[in-house]
């Protein structure tokens, strides 16, 4: 697809893209961020996930939808974040400072060397984000179980200590939120990440690790949620 004719064609994906979602893209595409729109990966209330393609590779688009977005759970989420203390309590500067969190969010902890979508860029309510996968995305590990789970989860559990370490929590971790790439994860979704400096984080944390434990205890691992957790906190402690 092509830049011009924009407009109508990318009304065509799902009535996903409003006119303000429109402008930020043609202004990305203006950047030379990305050549056209390839196609639909997911279409949901909170976010629509598209390929792009730049050059002769893809990338990810991230659309957080303007209308349709539960910004006051995402305000609920955010307020705590002591990067947002001052957010005020407005639908557009919420989902706005969403996508900015996951940008940076996805930032740190590429930093920190943990397994993420490198984040390209961002504006408004669009991330621009690193493609996974080879000529399809790299499914969700929901969807794909690693053939040696003991394995996948010794990385698994590699990365979420380097989370730690960069001072972070996912707040949302799940098999949802991992891909299954080559029999490696890759961590996606951070928009819910916060610093540990948030007073829910450590509560986050456990949720995560629960998650975790349980997803891999049905794959037939023998894990304990007091001792997974013990790991990866022990790993700040002893930096």
């Amino acid at each position: 697809m092509g830049r011009r004719g924009y407009k109508e064609e990318w009304k065509t994906f799902g009535n996903v893209f409003d006119e303000f979602t429109i402008q930020t893209l043609k202004k990305f595409c203006t950047q030379r961020h990305f050549d056209g729109i390839e196609s639909p990966i997911s279409i949901g209330k909170e976010a629509n996930i598209f390929t792009a393609i730049k050059d002769d590779h893809k990338i990810i688009l991230k659309i957080y939808r303007l209308e349709t977005c539960d910004f006051n759970q995402m305000y609920s989420y955010i307020r705590s974040d002591p990067r947002y203390q001052n957010l005020k309590k407005n639908r557009r500067q919420i989902i706005f400072s969403w996508a900015q969190r996951e940008f940076r969010n996805l930032f740190k902890a590429r930093e920190a060397d943990v397994s993420v979508p490198t984040p390209i860029s961002y504006q408004n309510n669009v991330l621009l984000l690193e493609y996974i996968g080879d000529e399809n995305p790299a499914p969700k590990l929901k969807d794909s179980p690693p053939k040696n789970p003991k394995k996948f989860f010794s990385l698994l559990l590699e990365n979420m200590k380097k989370i730690h370490l960069a001072g972070l929590v996912h707040g949302d971790l799940s098999s949802f939120n991992i891909l299954n790439h080559d029999e490696r994860p890759v961590i996606i979704d951070f928009s819910q990440g916060t610093m540990l400096s948030c007073h829910n984080a450590d509560e986050y944390l456990k949720r995560d690790v629960k998650n975790v434990v349980n997803y891999f205890t049905k794959q037939g691992l023998k894990l304990d949620e007091d001792d997974v957790y013990k790991k990866i906190t022990q790993a700040t402690k002893t930096k």
